[in-house]
C-alpha cells in the first residue's frame, strides 16, 4: 500500500484526493490546506491539518498548489529524503527543494472544474522522475487510479501543457465568443452543440490538418468579407482575422 500526502485544496487536488479514495493500492494518509474550511466536509475520511509541520510520514507527497508557489512549499516540508511531486504542467522538476527531497512530476493532463464530474480514469497522466524508483512509485499510483501513464521529460512536458492551453484554454474562450455573437441576435447556443461535439470526435479518426472545414479553408473570400462586417466588437474581429490568416497559411490560401 502506497501511502500519499496530499497538499492543497483546489481543483486539481480535489479531484485527486475523490478518485484517490477509491483505489486499493494507495491511500490518502492525510491531507493539507492553507484554508481547513476548503476541505472540512473530508475530516470524517481523512487526517487534515492546516500545519506543514504537523505533516504525517508518507511515501509520496503531492503537491498540487498554484504554480507560483510549489517552489516555496517544498521549501517549508519540515521533512528530508522523501519523493515529494507536483502536479504542474510548466514547473520545473528542479524547483522542488533539491537539498532535501526527492524529485518528481505526477501531471494530469486534464481540465479541472471542482463543480464537474470527472472520470479519472480517462485522464492522462505524465510522469517525470529522476529515479527509476520514484518512476516506478508514480506509475503505480496513475495505474491504481486506472490511468493511462507516460513518461515524459521536461521539454514534452512543457510542449504538451502549451498544446493543451490551446487545445482547451483557448477553444473555451472561442466557445465563449461564439456565445457572444449567438446572443447579440438572441440565436440559440445549443444549437451549435452538436457541431462542437462532431469536431472533437473528429480527431478520435482523422488529424487536425484533414478535419478542418470553413471559408478559411476553401479560400471563400466573399463570405470572409461579409463575416467581417458582421462584427462589431474588436476582438471578436481581431480573432476572426487571426485564426483566418492562420488557416489560410496551413492550407495553402492566399
Amino acid at each position: 500500500m502506497i501511502t500519499i500526502t496530499l497538499i492543497g485544496a483546489g481543483n486539481v487536488a480535489t479531484h485527486l484526493y475523490n478518485a484517490l479514495k477509491k483505489c486499493e493500492k494507495v491511500a490518502v494518509n492525510q491531507w493539507f490546506s492553507r484554508d481547513l474550511t476548503q476541505i472540512s466536509k473530508y475530516n470524517t475520511e481523512v487526517s487534515i491539518t492546516d500545519n506543514l509541520q504537523e505533516l504525517k510520514e508518507s511515501d509520496v507527497y503531492i503537491i498540487a498548489i498554484s504554480d507560483d508557489a510549489i517552489e516555496d512549499v517544498s521549501k517549508q516540508l519540515p521533512f528530508d529524503n522523501r519523493l515529494v511531486v507536483h502536479t504542474s504542467g510548466s514547473v520545473r522538476l528542479y524547483d522542488i527543494d533539491m537539498k532535501h527531497h526527492k524529485r518528481g512530476v505526477f501531471y494530469p493532463l486534464q481540465s479541472f472544474s471542482k463543480a464537474v464530474e470527472l472520470n479519472f480514469s480517462e485522464v492522462p497522466i505524465c510522469i517525470e522522475a529522476l529515479r527509476k524508483e520514484d518512476f516506478n512509485t508514480l506509475k503505480t499510483i496513475g495505474e491504481a487510479l486506472g490511468c493511462k501513464v507516460h513518461k515524459v521529460n521536461t521539454n514534452q512536458r512543457k510542449a504538451l501543457h502549451l498544446a493543451a492551453v490551446f487545445a482547451n484554454n483557448f477553444t473555451n474562450q472561442i466557445y465563449r465568443l461564439a456565445h457572444e455573437i449567438c446572443e447579440s441576435e438572441a440565436a440559440d447556443f445549443d444549437i451549435l452543440k452538436p457541431l462542437i461535439k462532431e469536431t472533437a470526435r473528429k480527431i478520435n479518426t482523422v488529424s487536425p490538418y484533414k478535419a478542418q472545414t470553413g471559408p478559411a479553408k476553401r479560400g471563400d473570400k466573399k463570405t470572409i468579407k461579409k463575416q467581417l462586417k458582421m462584427l462589431d466588437n474588436d476582438m471578436q474581429k481581431d480573432v476572426y482575422e487571426l485564426l483566418t490568416k492562420s488557416i489560410k497559411q496551413t492550407h495553402g490560401q492566399h
